[in-house]
């Protein structure tokens, strides 16, 4: 594990970041690095490296755990220290705690039979340009663990089957004595009779036969808000991870990753196109159709317009999620010199600066040129 960055500094943050600046640069760089914007070598690589800091930093339990371990908290194969795995670092403190009156326990341990909320669930989907702009409705499937509607999650058949259970007596833990030269030890664990729920089944519920949730293929609809950009997150409330003890489920986390357009560009909420025309229609002035995600808008090209002048169609650029505000579409215009000419329009050409010279007027190459004298 040693090979690893530290997923702080891949973030570019500091182990004081919040849960909202850790979204923030995450977002900013995912769509810096994604592979459908960035084909440099390498773009693809740190776009997962990335993913996979985010995916410990923004779930509190994985984030908590490496801020202690560090990437031995995320390695299947920890369990550190002599065998013990991840679960059981409660009962290492308690072992602390019976040396020393307790001032090593640990309160989560203690209450872990409660119900516990499932951990949140996280998906990438794709979208079209267009799809981006103006929303759309999609549907996706979902294998789910959703809580039994009979038992409420509680696995048993009705409230008078749930028992406490007698190896523990609820607690969930059961202390263990070992007598050894230097005296008595003792030590915590999981109850094994009830797996640490401090409850006994004597009759299962029969819709989910003691499970306490159903096991479901559904199909899910997500809404895409117009104006969705790469990076950002929908959730949907209860369909992650299921929770424990009756808790109820995580959230579905679903990151937007739009397409590239083959014409248009995006930034923010503004479009940029990039039109080509010749170079008679940039001296005379030309109209010309512009094509916009709205549909055609007609552009008066004024005489005289230079290679890469912009200019903006004002409100035919996308939604703000924010403001509600509608962007600009800015149109680049490319100046084409014709690189072969026909003899007709050769000759015309050397009228043109034939006439140049007899108004005495200087080339362009003529005006530089002075600016060196």
């Amino acid at each position: 594990m040693a090979d690893k960055r530290d997923y702080y500094e891949i973030l570019g943050l500091s182990k004081s970041a919040s849960d909202q600046e850790i979204k923030k640069a995450y977002r900013q760089l995912a769509k810096k690095y994604h592979p459908d914007v960035n084909k440099e070598p390498g773009a693809e690589a740190k776009f997962k490296e990335i993913n996979e800091a985010y995916e410990v930093l923004s779930d509190p339990t994985k984030k908590a755990n490496y801020d202690q371990f560090g990437h031995a908290a995320n390695d299947p194969n920890f369990g550190g220290f002599g065998g013990f795995n991840q679960a059981d670092f409660g009962d290492f403190s308690d072992i602390f705690g019976s040396f020393f009156g307790g001032g090593f326990s640990s309160g989560a341990t203690r209450n872990s039979n409660g119900p516990r909320r499932g951990q949140d669930r996280y998906m990438q989907m794709k979208v079209s340009f267009n799809e981006a702009v103006f929303g759309v409705n999609k549907t996706i499937k979902l294998d789910i663990d959703e809580v039994c509607d009979e038992c409420h999650g509680s696995g048993a058949y009705s409230k008078d089957d749930i028992k406490v259970c007698d190896q523990c007596k609820g607690t969930g833990r059961v202390v263990t004595q070992q007598r050894t030269p230097f005296g008595v030890f003792q030590s915590q664990s999981v109850c094994s009779t009830c797996n640490g729920t401090g409850k006994k089944i004597t009759r299962k519920c029969k819709k989910c036969h003691g499970e306490g949730s159903i096991h479901k293929h559904i199909d899910v609809e997500v809404k895409i808000p117009a104006g969705v950009d790469t990076g950002q997150q929908l959730r949907i409330s209860g369909k992650g991870y299921k929770g424990s003890n009756g808790g109820p489920n995580g959230d579905l986390y679903i990151e937007i990753i739009v397409a590239r357009h083959e014409h248009f560009m995006r930034d923010g909420k503004n479009i940029f196109i990039k039109i080509p025309i010749s170079a008679i229609d940039a001296a005379l002035g030309t109209s010309i159709d512009i094509p916009t995600v709205h549909g055609e808008v007609t552009l008066q090209i004024p005489a005289g317009t230079q290679p890469n002048q912009q200019f903006r169609l004002k409100n035919k650029g996308i939604k703000d999620l924010r403001s509600s505000t509608m962007g600009d579409q800015y149109v680049e215009v490319l100046v084409e010199i014709p690189t072969k000419l026909s003899k007709s329009e050769k000759e015309l050409y050397e009228k043109l600066k034939a006439e140049t010279k007899k108004e005495g007027r200087e080339s362009v190459f003529e005006k530089f040129k002075k600016a060196f004298k």
